[in-house]
């Protein structure tokens, strides 16, 4: 786990926040195991798609990351 108070809620690019989460695995590891995380939490996928972010985002906004981060916890 990283230090709380280094992580900031911002803009963050998928891969990026995934390695933040599973920083000893692959990028497209870390990736898949994030959105296997976002749709095993009960409606995080749903809040997610309610503020823009679709299959095909390459990047988590703020507003995205904040609902990850309550979901999930901080990386």
């Amino acid at each position: 786990m990283r230090n709380t108070l280094t992580f900031k809620i911002k803009a963050y690019g998928r891969m990026e926040l995934a390695m933040m989460y599973s920083p000893d695995i692959t990028p497209i590891a870390a990736y898949i195991k994030l959105n296997r995380w976002i749709d095993r939490y009960p409606g995080l996928r749903k809040k997610l798609s309610r503020v823009g972010h679709t299959s095909n985002s390459r990047q988590f906004t703020p507003a995205q990351v904040r609902l990850i981060v309550d979901a999930l916890g901080e990386p």
